[in-house]
């Protein structure tokens, strides 16, 4: 069975093993300006410091500091400014920083390089086992990808008040090969975020995506749920346990999620395993998708194109 550490502890060391090493020393700052004016637009404070304990069940300090990042293709990217998060608690705490790859013109590591790279980027989270290794590539060149199923793409939906995020249209979710029906399919985005563990869904799309879980598992014993995971399980007495699960997107894209971003375990003898997927509490807030469903994927980011893809990989790139 997996190894239930969470994703992001391992997020810095897949974003900078193959790609990057940093090279001054770290500068923080009280936050320039045009910093401070992106940062509020992304929901911190004048303090940078946000308490998101109603949404993620965590709280983090942001600063905002100055960094050269110099690539092994032995170019150097110039002073970048970039955000980084300290004092991280909760469910999925241990984290000590996130690099910037969003849209933000004054902090984004995507805008800084858009010169040198055309504004795509792409990422393979692996899963969580101690050998396991990802990757973070920049530029558009898929030679290097080692996809193991052909890319397909989405548009990225515009959403002029969270303008640095990425939206995608969610056209439909299935298990185990059975499409699911939802009100909140036809309506408004759905955020991908790497900087998110699980995903949250709308209360109506959760519950179906529930349901249909719990019909195909009724032969399974359950067990108390976890945290913000309600949907549990005693797996102790099996070797394997599996279930197909893929997220539709417009242009018949489609994010195949293993057995790895399905199940989430919270004891190390199976005895208590959950359905990594969690419900907002109201129709109109935001969903997302996070990087607990991202994982084994090759996610590409073309933000020149306004286009999402996603493939099957390994991520074993080393």
């Amino acid at each position: 069975m997996m190894d239930a550490k969470p994703v992001f502890q391992v997020l810095l060391h897949l974003l900078f093993l193959l790609f990057c090493k940093w090279g001054s020393v770290f500068q923080r700052e009280e936050g320039p300006q045009t910093a401070r004016v992106s940062l509020e637009a992304a929901w911190w404070n004048q303090k940078y410091c946000l308490p998101l304990s109603e949404i993620k069940k965590r709280k983090r300090c942001n600063h905002i500091g100055n960094e050269t990042l110099r690539l092994l293709l032995r170019k150097d990217c110039g002073l970048q400014q970039k955000a980084t998060e300290t004092n991280n608690k909760g469910l999925f705490r241990g984290a000590s920083g996130l690099m910037g790859m969003g849209r933000s013109e004054s902090v984004s590591l995507v805008s800084q390089t858009s010169a040198l790279f055309g504004g795509v980027f792409s990422y393979c989270l692996p899963t969580t086992e101690a050998t396991a290794s990802g990757s973070l590539i920049m530029g558009g060149d898929a030679s290097i990808y080692k996809n193991s199923t052909p890319i397909s793409y989405t548009r990225m939906v515009p959403n002029p008040e969270l303008s640095t995020f990425y939206f995608l249209n969610l056209t439909g979710i299935s298990i185990g090969g059975v499409a699911l029906q939802a009100q909140s399919f036809a309506s408004g985005g759905i955020l991908i975020d790497s900087g998110t563990v699980i995903s949250r869904l709308a209360p109506s799309v959760y519950k179906a995506v529930k349901a249909e879980f719990l019909k195909q598992f009724s032969g399974y014993p359950p067990a108390l749920g976890f945290s913000i995971l309600d949907t549990c399980f005693n797996l102790s007495a099996y070797q394997e346990v599996s279930i197909p699960t893929k997220f539709h997107f417009e242009g018949n894209a489609v994010l195949n999620v293993d057995v790895t971003g399905v199940f989430y375990l919270v004891k190390t003898d199976a005895s208590q395993i959950c359905l990594a997927l969690a419900s907002l509490l109201y129709e109109d807030e935001i969903s997302i998708i996070g990087n607990y469903q991202q994982k084994t994927q090759r996610v590409i980011y073309n933000t020149k194109d306004s286009k999402l893809g996603f493939a099957e990989e390994s991520c074993s790139f080393i």
